[in-house]
């Protein structure tokens, strides 16, 4: 299950992730926001992080216009790790080598064909398993 949340400046970025996750036969909940009517980040990044952390979904992917507020409000719930990423490279590299748990994207820096090739990587890649990754997570969780 994918956690989702956006603002409204990552609301219509939001709509396709839906659809691409329906299409890939990805099982979601929508925290919110429901519409383009101005809103609060912090309310739907929290929401959908807590629904990660506390197990109720196994990753997420929370939007807002830059992407860095959002992830920022993620990252203060213990066990959540989020990364912002602006390319696949980066959305590979956080899930083998981090085990990011949630993805934070800019929905005013990315563009939707772009957003699609990152939320795919980020859905796909699996933790390296790594011991010299994961000593660096333990590190990170201390």
């Amino acid at each position: 299950m994918i956690a989702l949340g956006s603002d409204h400046g990552g609301f219509d970025l939001k709509q396709e992730v839906i659809k691409y996750l329906k299409e890939a036969g990805y099982e979601y909940r929508d925290f919110g926001c429901d519409s383009k009517e101005s809103c609060d980040y912090p309310v739907y990044g929290r929401a959908a992080a807590r629904a990660v952390a506390d197990g109720t979904c196994d990753r997420g992917i929370i939007i807002c216009t830059t992407g860095i507020g959002i992830s920022i409000t993620a990252n203060k719930i213990p066990g959540i790790r989020c990364a912002l990423c602006a390319d696949s490279a980066t959305a590979k590299l956080t899930r083998l080598h981090n085990n990011a748990n949630i993805l934070a994207l800019g929905a005013g820096i990315v563009g939707v064909n772009l957003a699609m090739e990152i939320v795919k990587t980020f859905l796909e890649t699996e933790f390296s398993g790594e011991e010299r990754h994961q000593r660096r997570i333990d590190l990170i969780e201390e």
